[in-house]
């Protein structure tokens, strides 16, 4: 079964989205999110949160988070151009928090409950949000597809925009 619970256009700046359950998201520290990862684009080494990062510097982008019952199935035939997987573990007593940057949009995400998650995280339009950062019209869209599951490393499925290349050298290759 699949629960939607978010489907909108968030506005950003510096291509800044967290999820987080204590204190504030990223604060800009690279290494207290990607230690010990291989993707660049979705961090999640750091227990209070992940840390993802969009193709377009500022504006408008398409995101969709789902909560499912378990794995969804890797369609090779998807549009999606970039997908990474990500493990976290929401602590009891904690609700997860979605945030751009600074604080400027964010919501809750009550319906997922504690327990230890997986996070796949598939990206469109990374290339064209990198291109036209300050683009009026929405120009990447991301899904983010979360289920209960045992941590796991975490996983790049899927690789194809010039930009997530960039940042998986750069933020990710830290194992």
């Amino acid at each position: 079964m699949e629960r939607v619970l978010l489907d909108q256009v968030i506005m950003t700046d510096y291509g800044q989205f967290d999820l987080h359950w204590a204190g504030y998201g990223f604060d800009g520290i690279f290494e207290r999110f990607f230690d010990d990862q291989v993707n660049g684009l979705v961090g999640a080494s750091n227990a209070d949160g992940i840390y993802l990062h969009f193709g377009r510097r500022s504006g408008g982008s398409d995101v969709r988070i789902v909560l499912l019952d378990e794995a969804p199935e890797l369609n090779p035939a998807s549009p999606w151009e970039d997908i990474v997987e990500v493990s976290f573990t929401l602590p009891e007593g904690h609700f997860i928090r979605w945030t751009s940057w600074g604080d400027e949009n964010s919501g809750e995400l009550r319906d997922v409950t504690p327990g230890s998650y997986r996070l796949r995280t598939s990206a469109r339009g990374r290339d064209e949000g990198h291109d036209g950062e300050f683009s009026d019209e929405v120009v990447d869209h991301y899904l983010l597809e979360m289920w209960p599951a045992s941590p796991q490393p975490d996983a790049i499925l899927c690789s194809s925009s010039k930009d997530a290349e960039y940042w998986h050298k750069t933020w990710g290759s830290r194992r």
